[in-house]
Parts: structure tokens; sequence; C-alpha cells
């Protein structure tokens, strides 16, 4: 019974999630769900992110919201280089130019941002340096990308000290006091796991051996993404996950992949939590009787859409990073405006998109080809 409500809440709640999108672009996120439902196993493939609120991918400007002319916005990211941090950027850009047309400022009025990042995304260090001079220098807001999610609590509580309200994207970071936080914007993580295992498993027909193969386990969208994609596979008896290889635990990547594919014949799959572990094991030179295993990679950037155009890998369950930085830099924006009012901006987690075949020529998927 308990089941059966939980489908019709779905059920219910999908449309409000979905709305704007066209039939072809519901079926991407619908199908699995459905399909899983009338297996009987419902709502797998569904994003834990519903319960959250879902807001249009590119907001609308709202011109009642009082704005400082001249506020000054700093970016400290984790990254700077590649296609997905490209796209972010791009997001940031524009949503900077539309925010100061809407709102008629003048050149020396305009909202600015300043970019920082450091040069390895594996570099705390340097980051939390970063983080430390930005907060000197007294920005409006910060908006942090963290490289570890558990690194900057120090940095979170001098910011609150001095009233620079904090918005995080891409990945969380792991605190006890929600109030140090304003906002976050990013991809529902857990989602994509599930997307990851669902496909994955139709890909093996439900039964094998499988790996995984991640970024770091410092970054809280890596471990969600596990987790999403351990809750599915979990759900089909005849799935075994026999290794789970984190990038920040092994000196070498590729040396590890090779070595997990070499140990069990019997490996069907593999499941690649980000971009750059999917180019990694796309560009690894491999034995041909492991042509066979079916792969499914995250961020559909141009080495992994030819490779699914070529059938080289399965399906990619893709970002929508223009978005992304679209949004948080509204929100930094919202922020900045409402902290006298103490008036929360909701955390909003945009939907990965399957890409494969078939997807990947649909109108909506060029918003997540990189």
């Amino acid at each position: 019974m308990r089941k059966i409500i939980g489908i019709m809440l779905m059920i219910l709640l999908f449309p409000v999630v979905m709305t704007g999108c066209s039939k072809e672009d519901v079926e991407v996120w619908l199908e699995p769900v459905m399909e899983e439902m009338m297996a009987g196993q419902a709502g797998t493939a569904a994003a834990k992110g519903e319960e959250k609120t879902e807001l249009p991918a590119i907001p609308e400007i709202d011109l009642s919201l009082r704005i400082n002319p001249g506020m000054r916005i700093a970016i400290v990211s984790r990254g700077k280089k590649g296609e997905y941090w490209d796209a972010v950027q791009r997001g940031m850009k524009q949503a900077l130019k539309d925010i100061n047309a809407a709102y008629g400022f003048s050149r020396d009025e305009q909202i600015r941002m300043t970019y920082e990042a450091p040069e390895s995304e594996s570099d705390v260090d340097s980051q939390i340096n970063m983080i430390d001079a930005v907060l000197s220098e007294n920005p409006d807001v910060l908006c942090l990308a963290a490289c570890d999610a558990n690194s900057c609590l120090a940095q979170l509580e001098t910011a609150r000290e001095n009233g620079i309200p904090v918005v995080t994207f891409d990945s969380k970071v792991n605190i006890e006091d929600e109030n140090l936080i304003t906002a976050h914007l990013g991809s529902n993580n857990i989602g994509i796991g599930e997307m990851g295992g669902y496909r994955l498993a139709v890909a093996i027909g439900k039964m094998g051996k499988v790996a995984l193969f991640c970024g770091s386990d410092k970054l809280q969208c890596t471990t969600e993404r596990v987790e999403g994609f351990k809750n599915v596979v979990a759900q089909y008896g005849d799935i075994q996950v026999i290794a789970t290889v984190y990038s920040n635990e092994t000196e070498n990547l590729t040396e590890t992949m090779k070595e997990v594919l070499a140990s069990d014949p019997n490996l069907v799959g593999v499941f690649c939590t980000s971009s750059e572990v999917s180019e990694a094991y796309l560009n690894m030179k491999k034995d041909e009787t492991l042509e066979s295993v079916a792969m499914i990679g995250v961020d559909a950037t141009l080495r992994q859409q030819a490779a699914v155009r070529s059938g080289e890998e399965a399906g990619i369950a893709s970002q929508y990073p223009y978005a992304i930085g679209y949004q948080t830099i509204w929100s930094a924006v919202q922020a900045a405006a409402r902290r006298r009012r103490s008036e929360p901006v909701p955390e909003i987690l945009i939907q990965p998109m399957w890409i494969d075949r078939k997807t990947i020529e649909f109108k909506k998927a060029e918003n997540y080809l990189f």
C-alpha cells in the first residue's frame, strides 16, 4: 500500500517538476520511472530532489528586487578549465549581462564578478587561500564550489561574521549549521547516480558484475552519485558491484581501471561518475575482449558525444552547466538583496538528461551537450 501511495504521489508531482517540457523531453525522465513501476520496483530511477523546489532552468529577472548598484560577486570555484567549467562561466556572464540590462545599470553601476579557481581541482590548500583573500576584500556575496566538502568551515564562519552571504554551486559543503549557506545551485547528483544505475542495469540485462570508477570522494557530488547508483543496483539481486575506485585514492587512475577490468572476466559494465573519469576510461587502451563491457558516463563532452554516436559508450547522464552558472549569479544577487530581510533563496537542483543515440538528437539535448 505504501508503494502504491508513493507511486501516485510521484505521478501527481511529476508535472510540477517538469513544467514547460515537451512530450519527448518528459519521456526522457519518465520512461525509466514508468518501466520500473511496471516491473514492481517503484521509483528506483526517480530523482531524490523531487521534494525540493524545482524552478525554471533559466529564471526570469525579478525587477521588484531592490539591488544595490555596483554589487561585486566573488566566485571561488574548484575548476576553471574544461568544457563543463566553460559552460558554467558562460551562464554566469550571461546572467550578469541580463541583470544589468534589465535594471538599466550604467557602466559604473553594473554588477560585476570575479572568478578564481586553483590550477588543479584537488588543490584544496590553494583554494582555501583564495577564499581567505577574497573574504578580506569584503565582497557583497561569495559563490563557492569547494574542492573538499569538509575543508572550509572556518571560512564560512568568517563570511557570516562579516555579513557576507555564501552561495554554493556545483557541489555542496558538509556543515551542521545550515545557516552558514544562503543557497545552493547544482545538479540532482543522487538522480545522476540513479539514472546511471538504471541505464547500466538495462544495458547489461539486469544481471552481472559491474564496477564504479569515480571522481574524488572529497566532493559531495561524487558521494551522492555513488549513493544513487548503488541504491538502484541494490534492487537487482543479480547485479554485483565488484569495485568502487575513487580518483583521489589511487596514484594512477588509468592503471587502476585496467587492473579492475582485468581482475574478473565476468565484468560486464562500468559507471564513470564524472566527465574526467569518463574520458580517462574512453581514452584508455583496452584489451579487445573488453570491448563488450557496457559503459555509462557523466556529462556530454565532445569526446563522449562521439563515443555515444559510435556505440563505444551506451549513454550519458548529463548536467546543464550553463543553467547552473546562470542560476548561481541570480541567486547571489537575490542573497545580497535579501540579506537584511532574512528570506531564504531556495535550493535549486537541476535534473540531468539521459543522452544516447536517440536523445542526443532532441532539441532539448542542446542544453546538455558541452
